[in-house]
């Protein structure tokens, strides 16, 4: 069972920040725009200067390779990167069911990925991160190119990954109702600092 751990966390403008991810549970995280929510899963996948500590269960950040903390605590942008020409060689195992749930068939990995749309890449690098099973999803607004129905489906995928794997999320989105359906916690960034939502409102 995983557990993410964060001690006086400072990036750019924001901080400090601590909390604390549970395994089976997923944080929501809100605020303006330019408060700082991406940035905070950027210092989180050690992808940006920050300092403090994070730890993933017993393990800080520092001691081990960034390569493999970004497997383990993996962040999903709005806009995903493709390195390769085809779907597939992005894929070291493939989860059919997975695919078809998302709509596709297993044609889709011989897909060129320039023929791919912002929304299929999306839910094809949803698929990418959970084949490392990563202990920490960092998910930052990974539905606003989705429609409602494929929507529905990558929060449920999300959720089920949680539960099966005792992993947990921190899901960054304007979307209060979304927040209010994925999420066991919400905090808004305000001025820097993390402030326990409450309520939301939409």
């Amino acid at each position: 069972m995983s557990h993410l751990q964060i001690n006086a966390l400072h990036y750019q403008h924001c901080g400090p920040i601590n909390l604390v991810v549970e395994a089976d549970t997923c944080i929501g995280i809100h605020g303006k725009s330019g408060s700082g929510k991406s940035l905070m899963l950027r210092a989180l996948a050690d992808l940006d200067q920050h300092e403090g500590e994070i730890i993933l269960d017993d393990a800080p950040c520092l001691s081990m390779p960034a390569c493999q903390w970004r497997k383990q605590v993996a962040l999903l942008p709005p806009d995903s990167q493709w390195w390769f020409d085809t779907v597939g060689e992005h894929f070291t195992q493939v989860d059919h069911e997975s695919l078809q749930r998302f709509g596709f068939g297993d044609e889709v990995l011989q897909w060129q990925v320039s023929r791919l749309s912002t929304g299929e890449k999306q839910r094809l690098a949803l698929l990418r991160i959970l084949q490392n099973q990563p202990k920490v999803l960092l998910l930052d607004e990974p539905t606003a190119n989705l429609d409602a129905a494929n929507e529905k489906v990558f929060e449920q995928m999300v959720r089920e990954y949680i539960e099966q794997h005792h992993a947990c999320a921190v899901w960054v989105s304007h979307d209060m109702d979304q927040l209010n359906r994925v999420c066991n916690a919400r905090y808004e960034i305000v001025k820097g600092q993390l402030q326990e939502s409450a309520c939301l409102s939409s």
